[in-house]
């Protein structure tokens, strides 16, 4: 028998027609998910069910596995369709379907939905996701109870979630809190982890499951210019570390040292015309130091006829450490925050508030608009590629966190 934590069993035995679980990192929301769909499909056989997550990826690194786990437990023999990202079971379908393309919502019919994650994506997209679900969400039960949808996620701030449960409720709703230190099954070391990674602030919502305004004021609301200053300068021959980003005419850098495994920002150049004019600068500024580069991926497009940004940086014989894509903005902003100041106050990135003042200004004055950061301001640009350097040199000397 499996032993289920209070918060999970609330939600396993809620018969309300929408039942959220949110909740902190590792708390066990999507295994309890799980175990509610594949319970719905034995307690319905024949009757399909669906489960929703945003990205196809999601579905392939989350709901594959768990769902084969949860089926084998419980010896229901199953078969993955992987293309049409369907499980068949002697009971009957369990239909996965990604969120990122609500129109593709359509063409099926199922007794109960599951909806994992539901405040990953932007809530207009939600939105509309939803109403797609509810409307497929209509086969008769034999029992005569409610077509249910249900919901599983870490709280993103203020977005669906926190509408449709907080600001909306209703009788056909519950919504149930679970937290991570409920979890005792974790290592000792996790949540001492997710101190050093996020803000107090992110922590509220990732370990305590709270709805926390994660998208308001400055974006780099822990940047202190008196904390976080530093008066390191550029030592001769000492690897320089470069964050990049891809604007004609506002082409923008900046230049990092490390010492002692703090990341310093030492330089900055800004207001370059193009990628040929920046590896001038770079090359005039710092003609006896070992360059690595750190730009945006999206420099990997070839510019009409002519080489790509990162090809050029190549060709000027720098270091290039990119990626295919670039990290979410959540993940860059989130881990540049706490490099400023984690929630076990400490810092691990500063700045140099002489030799940088564009990107100081910066990251004191970009704020977000309607929950995104205000590319209309202008000050993205120099913090984008300080926070392309700092995010892969932060991600490259630490473990990533299992959420």
């Amino acid at each position: 028998m499996i032993e289920l934590y209070p918060h999970q069993d609330d939600f396993l035995y809620s018969n309300a027609i929408h039942t959220g679980l949110v909740g902190g990192f590792g708390c066990g929301k999507s295994f309890i998910g799980t175990l509610k769909i594949v319970s719905k499909k034995m307690a319905y056989p024949g009757i399909n069910v669906a489960y929703y997550l945003p990205t196809y990826k999601l579905i392939k690194d989350i709901a594959f596995d768990n769902i084969s786990k949860t089926l084998e437990a419980q010896n229901i023999k199953y078969v993955l369709n992987r293309t049409d990202t369907e499980f068949l079971t002697p009971l009957g379908k369990i239909i996965m379907r990604s969120m990122d393309r609500p129109d593709n919502i359509v063409g099926y019919e199922v007794g109960y939905s599951l909806v994992d994650e539901a405040d990953i994506p932007p809530k207009d997209k939600m939105n509309i996701s939803f109403k797609n679900i509810v409307a497929r969400n209509r086969v008769n039960l034999p029992d005569g109870a409610a077509n249910s949808t249900d919901f599983v996620s870490t709280p993103e701030g203020f977005k669906f979630l926190y509408d449709f449960f907080i600001k909306k409720p209703s009788k056909n709703k519950v919504l149930i809190n679970g937290k991570t230190s409920a979890n005792k099954s974790l290592p000792d070391s996790y949540i001492e982890t997710l101190r050093e990674s996020y803000t107090e602030e992110q922590l509220a919502a990732y370990l305590n499951g709270e709805f926390v305004n994660l998208t308001a004021g400055t974006v780099y609301h822990t940047f202190d210019r008196k904390r976080n200053h530093t008066d390191r300068e550029i030592k001769p021959r000492e690897v320089l570390h470069v964050g990049m980003d891809f604007n004609i005419t506002k082409m923008s850098a900046v230049i990092h040292v490390i010492e002692k495994g703090k990341k310093h920002a030492a330089s900055e150049v800004t207001g370059a015309y193009d990628t040929a004019d920046m590896i001038t600068i770079l090359k005039e500024r710092f003609p006896n130091h070992k360059i690595v580069v750190y730009p945006d991926a999206s420099g990997n497009a070839r510019n009409t006829a002519g080489p790509s940004d990162i090809a050029l940086l190549k060709k000027a014989r720098f270091t290039v450490r990119v990626k295919n894509t670039n990290p979410s903005v959540r993940d860059r902003i989130t881990t540049v925050n706490a490099g400023f100041l984690n929630a076990k106050g400490e810092t691990d990135y500063y700045v140099n508030t002489h030799n940088c003042p564009e990107y100081t200004e910066a990251l004191e004055k970009l704020a977000y608009k309607n929950g995104v950061p205000d590319k209309e301001s202008g000050f993205d640009h120099v913090t984008d590629g300080g926070g392309y350097c700092y995010y892969n040199l932060k991600k490259s000397t630490t473990t990533r966190i299992n959420v």
